[in-house]
């Protein structure tokens, strides 16, 4: 049983198009294939990126934070001879 598709068009830059025909000849794949690997790894991509933000948030929420003026003085002290620890 094959999956239901769906055919998605887009313009791309000739350059971009170049490559992803290269990629397509030296895997020995189709620029179709190349595509749905991009696209699903972009995807997968941005969905983590989400997820961490949602999480981030639900911290922010919870009070789970470290402040500001800790932060700094952290960073200023890095490159010093006596750098502090990591803010917690």
């Amino acid at each position: 049983m094959t999956a239901a598709t769906k055919v998605l068009s887009a313009h791309v830059p000739l350059p971009l198009a170049d490559k992803v025909d290269q990629m397509a000849a030296r895997l020995e794949r189709s620029r179709g294939w190349i595509m749905k690997q991009a696209l699903s790894a972009w995807i997968a991509q941005e969905e983590e990126r989400d997820r961490l933000t949602q999480e981030a948030l639900a911290d922010v929420d919870a009070g789970h934070v470290i402040d500001h003026q800790a932060v700094q003085a952290w960073a200023e002290s890095l490159g010093t001879d006596q750098p502090l620890p990591l803010p917690r």
